[in-house]
């Protein structure tokens, strides 16, 4: 449970600074220029120590990284299938728990994902989600030390998510931390062609990651249909919009002598 602890602190030392920042530049983002910081460490550790190892391991054979990476999905498939029932969504925790069933024995401990081939779905479910669909708001963005983004919500969710996950129930600590960092790299391969995209596409990539992580975790919780959201920067396009249209259904009202809205605004 480090991990758990270590998430503790972190996070409660970011409620600390949440309380006491100002405003910032990103109404979810008060601890900016922390999470700069941290984002910084991040990327630094990633290039000289994570993603070397990991364009290593991506020159294994493809059946090799895919068997490696079936493997960890199928322990993923328990946590998964829990998390939908605790959703409401029975069917497809049913379909997790079936999934792991037929992966574990016919296909060899995962290694073959037999699963997907006869039409049961992956899916993809955590704590922080079913917190989300239970109606936990998501508090304020956090970028987590060697983790990434995150916020509160998701934050204190993973300590849940270690908990319960097989990987951590290994009494034996070198097979653990061996099997936990063999699980971190074949997922950091499988992003190497992501992460090199973001580079080239986004002048700050700090925002980049930061709007993705929200509107990625948004669309999960939602099942790809989320609610629409309304962006602080459209509302004076939307003003502007709903003067002109109150202009056309009132023609008789004289436009010189109504202010317009978006003025008034501004």
């Amino acid at each position: 449970m480090a991990a758990g602890h270590s998430i503790l602190l972190a996070l409660g030392l970011a409620c600390t600074l949440a309380a006491c920042a100002g405003p910032g530049g990103h109404p979810k983002d008060p601890l900016e220029p922390m999470n700069r910081a941290t984002f910084r460490f991040n990327e630094t550790a990633d290039k000289y120590v994570v993603r070397p190892v990991a364009e290593v391991y991506d020159l294994a054979p493809l059946p090799v990284k895919t068997g490696v990476a079936n493997f960890f999905g199928n322990i993923g498939d328990v946590w998964i299938g829990v998390n939908n029932l605790l959703q409401g969504k029975v069917v497809d925790g049913l379909s997790d728990g079936g999934r792991f069933l037929l992966n574990s024995t016919v296909g060899l401990l995962g290694v073959f994902d037999v699963a997907t081939e006869i039409g049961l779905e992956k899916h993809d479910e955590d704590l922080g989600q079913t917190l989300g669909r239970w109606g936990v708001g998501d508090g304020p963005y956090v970028v987590l030390p060697l983790l990434g983004s995150s916020n509160v919500r998701d934050g204190l969710s993973l300590i849940g998510d270690f908990r319960f996950d097989p990987l951590m129930q290994l009494e034996d600590v070198g097979a653990r931390n061996s099997v936990s960092g063999l699980r971190l790299i074949s997922r950091r391969a499988a992003l190497l062609g992501a992460d090199t995209a973001a580079d080239e596409a986004a002048l700050d990539k700090y925002g980049y990651m930061r709007s993705f992580y929200m509107q990625y975790r948004r669309n999960q919780i939602y099942d790809g249909q989320p609610p629409r959201e309304k962006d602080p920067d459209d509302e004076d396009a939307d003003d502007g919009k709903s003067a002109t249209a109150t202009d056309a259904a009132a023609p008789g009202i004289d436009k010189s002598s109504s202010p317009d809205k978006k003025e008034n605004l501004e």
